[in-house]
């Protein structure tokens, strides 16, 4: 008779490990493909990397080519900084980022080349930008001290907005636009960027407010949402596109209010300061301009305000004296206080004024040869001094 325990095979649990072990020793890890060139930026949901690929292809004459590609990692992290690990799941804005640009391919969209789980943490690998919208007009207002070409400022816009249909046409919302978001390649090509708070907007089960109680950062805020709107639409994106429009062409945010933070309750604070920088611009909102605002929330609060007269074309032949009434008919449409009037991205992509000279092009900085300073790249050690990207304010 044998001894007890002979020929009993090895538990399940252990042939589980090591089949894992095995596993992960065949499994290439990203610093096996990509050699990362340095830090770009950091915010909540983790860090962004540049990086090339180590990869190299045999041409037709038989040699190898380095593949010579540029890269943007975006890594998510499962844990605080210098805390023990708070979660080992995964972010819904990380989550939805994923799901939303694996589905999404459009010129003028971010593009998600693949995605990678390593050291607990969700690895997004992106095509490079070399620039921002943010970085193009700081240098335009602080270093070149001059405006940005028309040709280039409605060559963007155009994009924007072409991006924007394609979202819209999908029933995403972006729900976060804003210059640090518009990515720019080398040529002039814009993709917008950083969909974690992207949603689908059909058929919703609940009110989206329900999801995430406060969106777009608080300079490109549509009113709707100042106010408390529960229920809101695809016209919140054109407002902020419009805010956009507007600091292209003056090289300043065109409502730059201080926002009020939560409280330790996670109470949505009433933004009153952001909403005078509006009415002090596109003047009191009243029944006979938006109808259905009594219906807001946060109606009420208005009695607290002055009544403002609409300064709207002051302020655009003060700061944008050098674009024509077009430009600021287009720019009146798309900061219109009703959503329901509000022009819709596709309208104001078929708008007059790009059928004016110039006329927009997909690679403006191209057709015009002309650059900007390369975007700041740090040592990986030196990652943990730099500013948030995500909540980047101006």
């Amino acid at each position: 008779m044998g001894k007890r325990g002979e020929g009993r095979t090895e538990a399940p649990e252990n042939m589980l490990q090591a089949y894992r072990k095995r596993r992960e020793k065949r499994r290439s890890r990203i610093r096996d493909k990509y050699e990362i060139l340095g830090f770009i930026s950091s915010g909540t949901y983790g860090r962004v990397y540049k990086a090339r690929s180590r990869n190299r292809q045999v041409s037709a004459k038989r040699q190898y080519d380095e593949d010579k590609e540029e890269y943007a990692i975006k890594q998510f992290k499962s844990e605080k900084e210098g805390a023990t690990i708070m979660t080992t799941g995964i972010s819904q804005s990380a989550c939805r980022e994923i799901s939303l640009c694996r589905e999404l391919q459009h010129d003028n969209i971010v593009n998600l080349l693949e995605v990678r789980l390593e050291d607990k943490a969700l690895n997004m690998i992106m095509g490079y930008t070399e620039y921002d919208l943010l970085q193009i007009t700081h240098h335009h207002m602080q270093h070149l001290r001059a405006p940005i070409p028309e040709f280039i400022v409605k060559s963007f816009l155009w994009q924007l907005l072409n991006g924007m249909v394609y979202l819209h046409a999908n029933w995403v919302l972006h729900r976060d636009l804003k210059p640090a978001n518009i990515l720019i390649t080398a040529e002039g090509v814009i993709k917008v960027g950083d969909l974690g708070l992207a949603r689908i907007f059909r058929r919703p089960l609940q009110p989206l407010y329900n999801g995430d109680k406060v969106v777009v950062t608080v300079w490109y805020r549509a009113p709707e949402l100042l106010l408390g709107a529960r229920h809101y639409t695809k016209a919140i994106d054109v407002w902020a596109i419009g805010c956009i429009f507007a600091e292209m062409m003056a090289l300043r945010p065109i409502f730059k209010g201080e926002e009020a933070k939560m409280d330790p309750k996670k109470t949505v604070p009433f933004q009153q300061n952001q909403l005078t920088k509006i009415f002090e611009i596109m003047g009191t909102p009243t029944q006979e301009r938006w109808p259905k605002i009594t219906y807001l929330p946060d109606y009420p609060h208005l009695s607290q305000f002055r009544t403002y007269p609409n300064n709207l074309r002051q302020w655009f032949y003060k700061y944008c004296s050098k674009f024509s009434d077009t430009a600021f008919q287009l720019l009146s449409a798309m900061l219109e206080y009703d959503p329901e009037r509000r022009i819709t991205a596709e309208e104001a992509l078929n708008h007059p004024y790009f059928q004016e000279d110039p006329k927009p092009a997909l690679k403006p900085l191209l057709i015009q040869n002309v650059s900007y300073p390369k975007r700041r790249i740090a040592p990986e050690d030196s990652h943990r001094e730099h500013v948030p990207h995500r909540g980047t304010k101006h």
